[in-house]
């Protein structure tokens, strides 16, 4: 359905033109049976397997179930699915209806889905069967949300509807909805790592884009390709992985259930052997000083892929050395939906999150608002692409904040490099100033994880006795190793040997784990809660 791929003549960055009238959804499922892959496996979940004529049968009954409640056209349907088949049969059927899914994350709290099913208005929840309990209440307390239909289960908890009744009671033909390139197409909640999320809206254009900006050209996505995403479909970068990108290729997706330990991962790459890996660097870490690790034989993996957060340079190198794979490390997030930074295939430069994705501009921006022109200097990463979000729901405040002109702020500070390379230098309220001269926490985590005793570790700001700012770190041990003064001590030792002077963590805190969101980034404002700043 594309009608041009031509280039900017601004920017001379490919420019990916689209039909007025398109609806995503009738793209991402129609070009698999145009092309005769009907019988092709699309999905395989921990129940079996589908192929795109099954999964086009499930998004049309799905599509005409919402009929039968009175969903209407542009109304909202918040989905809180494990990955199983049923994520993007909901997913996708709500989009050809012309209705809008929410997706959320499966693994917050009560209060959490109540915030997003008020702010929402969404009329029906559809949830995983696991979930139920959790939702059940809900329909008391929100007055919009009239119905949940529970997804897995057997619907045995009234007044819940079982999602698989309501497909097998409906029709496998429907005509999609006719939408635009513009309209609203489905929501994904900011993951909260700085506040409260917030329902970020994206268009039917912007899926597609992601594939032909990214995945196509900078990832390599074959539709001999077996994919295989541990991070999940309701983050925006796992949206990417496990639906768009396998869709669009006519690929093959892996989708797993349940949350991704090291240990379920592994079970994957050797059972489904994928050859292409989506991870985030607290699992690679994981996976690397897991005792099941595989061997490079025993797996079929081309290219891995990271994101959420910066890749340390040691665990890549290490990934590498083991495997003989590359990590392309890059950064997308929720109002860009995908990867608009990254390291190309053979031009790996680990430490660093690579070049802009072509058909993306970025710039940096100093505190005084200039754009940053001189190389090592660190900014305000801001980008200009086509899959920027519409707005923030219901928050124009923060919308005007985040989305000025053609421009996205990413609250992410970077620094580029004389070859070109990006170089994150951590958010903006994470960044410290040490002596007057601003300290990366990334660069000091990168440093310690290099120590033979730790898996993880994050870096805050605190205080010391005159009231100036000094790096205090809360590192996780590997298993097995007891923290101790001494130990402490090495570690200290390790940094002061590979830092400048006044980098170096002054105090260091053994913890079992680092608070971290559903996506897995690192919530540093409640380690500085804790006792850092």
């Amino acid at each position: 359905m594309l009608t041009q791929s031509a280039r900017d003549p601004g920017t001379g960055s490919p420019k990916i033109t689209l039909p007025r009238d398109y609806n995503a959804a009738e793209d991402l499922i129609g070009r698999n049976l145009a092309a005769g892959r009907g019988g092709k496996t699309a999905y395989i979940d921990d129940a079996g397997s589908y192929t795109y004529d099954d999964l086009a049968a499930r998004v049309n009954r799905f599509a005409n179930a919402l009929g039968t409640l009175g969903i209407m056209r542009e109304q909202r349907v918040l989905m809180c699915v494990h990955d199983t088949i049923d994520f993007p049969t909901v997913f996708l059927g709500a989009i050809k209806a012309g209705v809008v899914p929410v997706a959320v994350n499966t693994l917050l709290t009560q209060s959490d889905y109540e915030y997003m099913l008020t702010d929402s208005r969404a009329r029906i929840a559809v949830v995983s069967a696991p979930l139920y309990d959790t939702f059940a209440p809900l329909l008391e307390r929100v007055p919009t949300l009239e119905r949940i239909v529970v997804a897995g289960g057997d619907g045995a908890q009234a007044p819940a509807d079982a999602l698989a009744a309501l497909i097998d009671a409906a029709s496998d033909r429907f005509d999609a909805v006719a939408t635009t390139c513009d309209d609203p197409c489905f929501w994904l909640y900011s993951s909260g790592s700085t506040g409260a999320p917030k329902g970020t809206v994206h268009v039917h254009s912007s899926l597609i884009q992601t594939y032909e900006l990214y995945a196509k050209p900078i990832l390599g996505i074959r539709e001999d390709d077996i994919g295989f995403s541990a991070a999940k479909l309701f983050f925006a970068y796992g949206l990417g992985n496990g639906l768009t990108f396998p869709l669009a290729a006519g690929a093959t997706a892996v989708l797993m259930a349940e949350r991704p330990t090291p240990d379920a991962v592994f079970r994957r790459l050797r059972e489904h052997r994928p050859t292409i890996f989506f991870g985030v660097p607290t699992l690679y870490a994981s996976m690397l000083a897991g005792a099941d690790c595989p061997e490079k034989t025993e797996l079929a993996i081309r290219v891995c892929a990271s994101a959420g957060e910066a890749l340390p340079e040691d665990i890549g190198r290490r990934w590498t050395e083991r495997f003989g794979v590359e990590i392309l490390d890059g950064i997308g997030s929720t109002e860009m939906l995908h990867i608009f930074l990254s390291n190309r295939p053979g031009e790996v430069r680990y430490g660093t999150t690579g070049k802009p994705v072509p058909g993306y501009d970025v710039r940096l921006i100093d505190d005084q608002g200039q754009v940053v022109d001189r190389d090592g200097e660190p900014g305000e990463l801001q980008i200009s692409g086509p899959t920027s979000a519409a707005m923030y729901w219901n928050n124009r405040t923060k919308t005007r904040d985040t989305f000025q002109g053609p421009w996205t702020r990413s609250g992410d500070k970077y620094s580029r490099n004389a070859d070109g390379y990006y170089v994150y230098a951590g958010r903006n309220d994470d960044m410290l100033k040490v002596s007057g001269i601003y300290v990366s926490p990334i660069e000091v985590e990168s440093c310690l994880i290099e120590h033979e005793a730790v898996l993880e570790a994050a870096v805050v700001g605190q205080e010391d006795d005159d009231q100036l700012i000094k790096p205090k770190a809360f590192i996780v041990l590997k298993p097995g190793v007891r923290g101790t003064p001494a130990l402490a001590d090495s570690i200290k030792a390790h940094c002061k040997a590979q830092l400048a002077p006044y980098k170096y963590p002054r105090w260091m805190e053994f913890v079992d784990e680092l608070p971290k969101t559903a996506t897995g980034k690192i919530q540093r404002f409640k380690l500085r809660a804790l006792g850092g700043r």
